[in-house]
């Protein structure tokens, strides 16, 4: 069952794969003004899994130069956060009803965070009309160490009309 959103984004599966990703993060990054603002880039969305990367820009950087704390749990909502987008009936509204972040680690690079949904998630989110999961995430930088740990739950409510 395709909603709004992941037929959008399977428009892009006619465009040469090299230039996929940048195109998707410039689609998304117009919607969602803060990916947009930090450049984050959507390596990877599908309806099962998503990759996100939010690079250590400047703009993206704390006082010790290193990605910003928000920027990292940025990278962790967002890449939870599209799949279960592409996955919510069109006449459903998904919101993020809690996060829990702990910092482990200083972060060193870019930050990738990957999401993944198992298919019973993927059939309640798609046939059940109101209800949560917790999405599970993980967020690694460049040296592929896990500098925060994080549980994003994801709730999905019908639209208002």
């Amino acid at each position: 069952m395709a909603n709004r959103m992941s037929r959008g984004i399977s428009m892009f599966s006619k465009v040469p794969e090299s230039l996929r990703p940048w195109l998707i993060s410039k689609f998304l990054g117009r919607t969602i003004k803060l990916v947009g603002t930090t450049r984050t880039r959507i390596e990877k969305l599908t309806e099962r899994d998503s990759v996100i990367i939010v690079k250590n820009l400047k703009r993206n950087q704390n006082h010790i130069g290193s990605v910003h704390a928000c920027g990292m749990v940025l990278a962790a909502e967002t890449a939870t956060g599209l799949i279960v987008g592409m996955n919510v009936p069109d006449a459903a509204v998904p919101v993020i009803k809690s996060m829990h972040v702990d910092f482990v680690k200083r972060s060193s690079g870019n930050i990738t965070a990957k999401a993944h949904l198992t298919d019973e998630q993927m059939n309640s989110i798609r046939t059940i009309e109101k209800g949560e999961i917790t999405v599970p995430c993980t967020v690694t930088d460049d040296a592929g160490n896990e500098p925060i740990k994080v549980e994003m739950i994801w709730a999905w409510t019908p639209k208002r009309r």
